[in-house]
């Protein structure tokens, strides 16, 4: 099946929009789309009318051209005859918003539907679903734009069974500044599920890495979908849940799917080495640390051997200890590398650093003590990755530190992972680390996460 017309359509069909009920989910899809997407967007109710000064069509026969994507937002007992109209006339591909189908016990529904579909080699998302949301392209999710945090544009690429899951993320990542390039929402995942977005999203030049909120499979799906995301050539990153009796009871009310037996499929994870995130943080830290080294090109493979740069003590001694936590090294720096490093510090600070890895600059540090303490760590081979922890109001830091660490770091061609507190007021230092591609974590603790999705992805 061709799912191009699902992820870049030109022309959009809205099935269920209301000239009489504003708030209708059709109607919060097909104004949106109208308004600030360049697909060109046709509303379908029998009962005709207008909406926001465009004819409602009362069939989709009605439509002067031909159509890429039918979104279908209508009872779910009306949703077989509206696909099979959707088929007669030509249309591509659709997205079934509708509820109702066997997450509510009504397989019937959804087998005939899905009947349809397959013999017309007819490609849909759903049902029960939100759809997908392509920056710049197409929004089919039916959630007014006001009340939504708009991502920016990136190279991740979220698929999830749970809708309300996916816009949690989405606002979380882009509250880390991690941009999406396309996001899905499958819900009951009736004919096209992970392994078919994974094929797409696999061949898609947007998308650089890819994340999965997986709720459960159906029978043997879970090991192909393995096999084929070890072997996809981009990361993947999974968070699942169902892990517990009761989180397993809770899927099968939500999407009817199985849950499966967690263990099993979280150690064939990791043998083929594919990223899990056991919860929300690890998901976000993991999709911005590989989203920002695998576009670089640049950055050699993480055995996990850190070194930590920072000017405060106490800072060192919690990274280290996550760092432990982990099974990633912090190797100590040799007497005769600190005794060169010493000579390469500000006078201020020759005297009462502490150079062991981590390396304390103290309060006294300056932009030059982290660029001369970066270089060593990098020209280091067992070193391959670097943790700047930074705390801009020190007096010495400067707004240009992120863009001074991360330049050197690309000289090098090895990771650099900073920590920032994110408040506005540190901006422009985040910034400087950005534009190089270089990471900013929120928490000591997301940094030491950041090194370990590096680690991990190992396909």
């Amino acid at each position: 099946m061709d799912l191009k017309p699902l992820f870049e359509p030109r022309t959009m069909a809205v099935f269920g929009v209301s000239s009489s009920n504003y708030r209708h989910p059709a109607n919060e899809i097909f104004n949106k789309n109208l308004l600030r997407y360049p697909v060109r967007v046709y509303g379908i109710n029998p009962r005709g009318g207008t909406i926001n000064g465009q004819s409602i069509h009362k069939s989709i026969s009605d439509v002067p051209e031909p159509v890429d994507l039918a979104v279908i937002a209508v009872r779910a007992d009306l949703v077989l005859e509206v696909m099979v109209a959707c088929i007669e006339a030509g249309v591509r591909s659709a997205i079934v918003i509708s509820g109702g189908f066997t997450e509510v016990g009504r397989q019937d529904l959804q087998e005939k539907i899905v009947a349809v579909a397959k013999e017309a080699a007819f490609p849909f998302i759903g049902p029960n679903c939100l759809g997908i949301y392509v920056p710049s392209r197409v929004d089919t999710f039916f959630l007014p734009g006001e009340r939504m945090v708009t991502p920016v544009v990136g190279n991740v690429s979220f698929v999830s069974q749970s809708g309300g899951i996916l816009v949690d993320q989405m606002i979380k990542f882009t509250s880390e500044g991690v941009g999406f390039a396309k996001t899905i929402s499958i819900g009951n995942k009736a004919l096209l599920g992970e392994l078919d977005i994974l094929d797409y999203l696999a061949a898609d030049p947007s998308t650089e890495v890819i994340a999965f909120y997986i709720e459960g499979f159906g029978e043997n799906a879970g090991r192909e979908f393995v096999l084929k995301a070890g072997k996809c050539g981009k990361p993947v990153v999974v968070l699942k849940s169902g892990k517990s009796p009761g989180g397993s009871r809770a899927v099968s009310s939500h999407t009817a799917t199985l849950a499966g037996d967690y263990a099993s499929f979280s150690a064939v994870l990791s043998q083929y080495g594919i990223v899990e995130a056991v919860n929300e943080l690890e998901l976000v830290s993991f999709c911005d640390s590989l989203s920002a080294y695998v576009k670089s090109g640049y950055a050699k493979p993480v055995e996990g051997r850190v070194g930590i740069v920072t000017v405060s003590g106490g800072h060192g001694a919690i990274a280290v200890d996550a760092c432990t936590a982990r099974g990633i090294t912090v190797p100590p720096l040799p007497e005769e590398i600190q005794d060169e490093l010493r000579k390469n510090l500000s006078p201020s600070v020759q005297g009462i650093a502490a150079l062991g890895n981590p390396i304390d600059l103290t309060g006294s540090g300056i932009d030059e003590d982290f660029v001369a303490t970066a270089r060593i760590f990098f020209a280091r081979e067992d070193i391959d990755c670097v943790l700047a922890l930074l705390l801009p109001y020190i007096p010495g830091i400067t707004s240009d530190l992120g863009a001074k660490l991360s330049s050197v770091a690309r000289q090098y061609g090895k990771p650099l992972i900073a920590y920032v507190p994110h408040v506005e007021k540190y901006a422009m230092l985040i910034e400087g680390f950005n534009l190089n591609g270089a990471p900013v974590a929120p928490s000591i603790e997301g940094a030491v996460l950041m090194v370990d999705a590096l680690r991990r992805n190992r396909p």
